[in-house]
């Protein structure tokens, strides 16, 4: 039972901190003002009505001030963006003035119905035009508060988190470099190479030519933040050779790329760390050959896909390291973040591809 109380409890709305701001900055001169107004100078001069009354007005301008937190929840999270700010206060305003007067006004006809605290209406003594320019003042004052604290804490977060994919750009800058020079690679490399020498010369002075093509793209692209589609993809049919020197018919590359997206840009060595990953994590095998597959979609994105034939014995743990820092690559460029799809046959990742400027 306390189990399910604490569950209920973590379900229910939270009144944001702006909403507080808006209790301990308006509703000390205004309920007092708006019940002044209705019952008159017995609201100061009759304790007991004086603190019934207010109590009574305070809940239902708490119940009003929830009801707008709620809304306003709404509205932010379909408008969250600093660079929506317009779309956000205008509605934000129309629902404040929406709101606030059927409280305002409901409560008045409520007092004049049951003649709360011997109230009756009386339009010489009571003026609606003023209430409703208090209240549009206090709605103005509401909405001002409610968007500055917002906006302020939303641009420490965008801040904050520049900073952060910042620093994983820099740390995922500083693994290409030590990917460059990755000993197992360069080791398994030179290997095929060394066997190629004698047996097949001619296949040995092309595995060097794509060699120094793969090494010296590593060195060079570090300094760029995109590349083109088309860069990257002779990039990775170097080093495809490399891997096919390698394991031969384990493994095998499909391009299909409709040629107006090869000038599409991409952050670089983004394929590599994706077939990398591929061949890190699954078996190679001529009989169970590792297909890999990169082409483009219908709505203008690259598909990398391959098939999963997972290790059962040594298997490397992931750690998730490559698709962390391609990720915070797109966030960085302020794209949507790659879209990863896994299941038992096949492991899926769905890039953005970005337009050139000049398009």
């Amino acid at each position: 039972m306390k189990q399910m109380a604490t569950d209920l409890y973590r379900r229910l709305p939270r009144i944001r901190p702006q909403t507080q701001w808006h209790f301990l900055l308006l509703f000390p001169w205004f309920i007092p003002l708006l019940t002044y107004w209705v019952i008159g100078s017995r609201y100061w001069t009759e304790p007991w009505i004086f603190i019934t009354a207010t109590i009574l007005n305070l809940s239902i301008a708490g119940c009003c001030l929830v009801t707008l937190d709620l809304v306003t929840q709404h509205v932010i999270s379909r408008y969250p963006n600093l660079g929506q700010t317009w779309q956000r206060v205008w509605r934000l305003i129309v629902v404040f003035m929406v709101i606030t007067p059927c409280f305002v006004f409901g409560t008045i006809t409520a007092y004049s119905y049951f003649h709360l605290f011997g109230y009756v209406y009386d339009p010489e003594t009571l003026s609606i035009g003023r209430i409703a320019l208090v209240n549009l003042i206090a709605n103005l004052l509401s909405v001002g508060i409610d968007e500055s604290t917002y906006s302020l804490k939303k641009w420490r977060e965008n801040k904050l988190e520049k900073e952060q994919l910042e620093k994983i750009n820099i740390q995922s800058q500083l693994e290409s470099l030590k990917n460059q020079v990755n000993p197992h690679f360069l080791f398994n490399s030179l290997n095929s190479l060394s066997s190629l020498i004698d047996e097949e010369p001619e296949k040995a002075e092309q595995f060097v030519d794509e060699m120094a093509k793969v090494y010296r793209y590593l060195l060079q692209t570090n300094e760029d933040v995109l590349t083109t589609l088309d860069t990257e993809l002779g990039f990775i049919q170097s080093y495809y050779h490399l891997l096919k020197t390698r394991y031969g018919a384990g493994i095998q590359l499909t391009v299909d790329i409709v040629s107006q997206a090869r000038t599409y840009q991409l952050p670089p060595l983004t394929l590599q760390m994706l077939v990398e990953n591929a061949v890190k994590h699954n078996v190679i095998h001529a009989s169970k050959p590792l297909l890999i597959e990169i082409r483009t979609t219908d709505d203008g994105q690259l598909l990398v896909r391959n098939n999963r034939q997972r290790r059962t014995s040594g298997r490397i743990a992931s750690n998730q390291v490559g698709l962390s820092n391609i990720s915070a690559k797109y966030r960085l460029l302020a794209q949507t973040d790659p879209v990863v799809l896994a299941d038992d046959d096949y492991f899926t990742v769905m890039l953005p591809l970005l337009k050139p400027a000049h398009a």
